[in-house]
């Protein structure tokens, strides 16, 4: 059932109007600066055979109805990676994509059913060089609307200083006294006991049906994720394998993958990888997903043919989400992401805070 949604109200949107017209100049220099550094924008379908691949994203679902009556199952897409990555694929070197994503039961201070991502990939260049591209891009947000630090509730953090960089391994001994790395092999196999038995020993709750992934989380967000991007922004770098689908492993150890995510006043506003590019293990990291999805929900998602077949193709690379309404947020000082979102998507009973 509907609730009233108020953002069209003079007096809210007068509220809400200073937000949003930072959200366009913002917008407008991060063109600016992927233009300078040679990134042709691309627009990708939100409707695809498969929303994405991770366990605990949720899609909003459709159906095509052709001429003879018959229906094809469809997803709005929660990323464009799978479009981004095919255009790889067909020859584009340097792309970036203002996407519209949607991601199920998610709705709150930081989330939105409805959001804008910017993603953008380069081909035959490091990830490292995306830890650049993102440092520089925080500190055109804030100076693109004379903020001298990026703030939330409370909350503050420098975009001129250049990013710490963590890895997960380290900051799980940093806040937590856990030798992460302890529970997991050469392979990349987890060993649940043994984490099990580290987060019990750091006084953190553990459920005996708790999976190794169950237990990572639960010190990301208890422990970790609260003390990232204090001061400075924070890069959290080299992820497990087993908690980077999409990422290939770093030359330097197996167990760890080319995975970052950015943080800033201990809010999540990036995600990128050194793109995996072997068809056959996507496929298999792709499985696993899908039957912890079953596990947990009840329900799967299909793979993508045809993206599968296109990796088989797809040159070295790598690529970056950025959550672009968040980053407004940061730099305007919103509080809230609705309040940097022109056409908040209307709450229902259930969703009303």
């Amino acid at each position: 059932m509907p609730v009233a949604s108020p953002w069209w109200s003079p007096d809210v949107h007068a509220d809400r109007r200073g937000f949003l017209l930072g959200r366009n100049r913002i917008q407008a220099a991060l063109r600016g600066y992927l233009g300078e550094h040679d990134f042709i924008e691309v627009d990708t379908a939100t409707l695809q055979i498969s929303p994405g691949n991770e366990a605990h994203l949720h899609a909003f679902a459709t159906e095509a109805i052709h001429h003879d009556g018959s229906r094809t199952p469809l997803y709005l897409h929660t990323s464009p990676e799978f479009a981004c990555k095919k255009l790889l694929s067909a020859g584009e070197r340097r792309i970036a994509c203002f996407a519209h994503v949607y991601r199920n039961r998610e709705r709150g201070p930081l989330h939105h059913p409805e959001f804008t991502m910017l993603e953008w990939y380069r081909v035959g260049e490091g990830y490292e060089t995306l830890m650049r591209d993102a440092a520089d891009m925080l500190a055109l947000a804030a100076e693109t609307v004379g903020a001298k630090q990026l703030t939330w509730r409370g909350r503050h953090s420098d975009p001129f200083l250049k990013p710490e960089r963590l890895s997960v391994a380290e900051a799980f001994q940093r806040f937590a006294g856990i030798d992460l790395l302890a529970s997991v092999d050469s392979t990349g196999a987890t060993d649940r006991a043994h984490l099990a038995a580290s987060l019990k020993a750091a006084g953190l709750r553990v459920a005996e049906d708790d999976t190794w992934a169950d237990l990572f989380s639960r010190v990301i967000v208890e422990k970790v994720e609260p003390n990232l991007g204090f001061g400075r922004a924070t890069i959290l770098d080299e992820y497990p394998v087993a908690e980077a689908a999409l990422a290939r492993p770093t030359a330097r150890d197996p167990r760890v993958a080319e995975r970052f995510e950015l943080y800033a006043c201990g809010v999540e506003l990036a995600n990128a990888f050194g793109e995996l590019t072997d068809a056959e293990e996507q496929r298999r990291r792709f499985g696993a997903e899908m039957v912890e999805k079953q596990r947990v929900y009840g329900e799967t998602y299909p793979l993508d043919e045809d993206f599968l077949s296109a990796l088989k193709i797809m040159p070295e690379a790598s690529g970056i989400a950025l959550g672009f309404d968040r980053l407004v947020m940061l730099a305007t000082g919103a509080t809230r992401i609705d309040q940097v979102i022109w056409a908040p998507v209307p709450e229902t009973a259930g969703e009303a805070r």
